[in-house]
């Protein structure tokens, strides 16, 4: 049976009883989907015990209308991830990770440099806001292993980076990105869409993903301009960056073979839903 633990001392509580397992975390910020899912099945097949958090970061938003009408949706994530084997949902107050006087909420990280490209000029603070919740549930939930996904491919990057430099004992598995039949990235900002919206998103993956036919035949600057012109071609979608980056550095290339392994990424809005995704180049 999952254990819900919604405060920091129920969790240490549940936690102590897994002293001696090889700990799986899947963090997260609720609104689960079949994304979360399959991060989950994995973990739970190559762990003794999964724990998965459910907590919407206040200070990973530099958008306080984007925080206030973020999905949560507790009893349905619980019912969503019970069946698959987890063995603790913690889904803490604001308080429990960040005490009041601590100083948490206001620590500052190295990022490599991994948050000057992508979502990271756009998205001020975003990126510092998300290592200082990540590395705070690393300190209570002590994992052997911690799973993300490939959809946010800047983020992972930067958790990787800061994991090793941190010195944290944690193993972080890259998990592909998980999409819909259609090609869709699942996204629990997904569920903020309108129907037309939702139905026609699928096209913003499948034009990215003739990246490919255009990678050597013309210049980086050129299909970029390209693919952004094919995305906004669709009234209901307006591009807000297309970037083909180094995938290790992510800093964007002028040249198909300036690095071993390409990235595009993008962002894109329908309506006032903001949409990530990004594919191999």
């Amino acid at each position: 049976m999952m254990i819900v633990a919604k405060s920091l001392s129920e969790f240490d509580s549940a936690r102590r009883a897994l002293e001696g397992a090889t700990v799986g975390f899947v963090p997260t910020m609720g609104a689960l989907h079949q994304g979360h899912a399959s991060l989950i099945v994995k973990a739970v097949r190559e762990c003794d015990a999964v724990v998965i958090s459910d907590f919407v970061n206040p200070t990973q938003f530099n958008n306080k209308n984007d925080f206030n009408t973020y999905p949560r949706t507790l009893d349905d994530d619980c019912a969503l991830v019970e069946p698959l084997g987890v063995k603790i949902l913690f889904a803490p107050r604001v308080v429990d990770i960040y005490p009041e006087g601590s100083g948490l909420d206001s620590k500052v990280f190295d990022l490599g440099g991994l948050d000057m490209y992508g979502e990271g000029p756009r998205r001020p603070g975003h990126f510092n806001g998300m290592a200082q919740v990540v590395t705070r549930l690393f300190d209570i939930v002590r994992p052997d292993r911690a799973y993300f996904g490939e959809k946010d491919y800047q983020q992972l990057a930067i958790i990787e980076y800061f994991t090793k430099n941190l010195g944290y004992p944690i193993e972080i598995v890259r998990c592909p990105i998980a999409r819909a039949e259609n090609g869709l990235a699942l996204s629990s900002r997904n569920k903020l869409l309108s129907k037309e919206a939702f139905e026609a998103a699928p096209h913003i993956y499948n034009t990215i993903s003739k990246v490919h036919g255009m990678k050597g035949v013309i210049s980086v600057s050129d299909a970029i301009e390209k693919i952004v012109s094919m995305i906004d071609s669709n009234p209901l979608f307006k591009t807000e960056y297309v970037e083909i980056v180094d995938a290790a550095t992510l800093r964007p290339v002028t040249m198909w073979d300036e690095a071993p392994a390409l990235r595009l990424s993008c962002a894109v809005y329908a309506g006032p839903v903001r949409l990530i995704d990004n594919i191999a180049v």
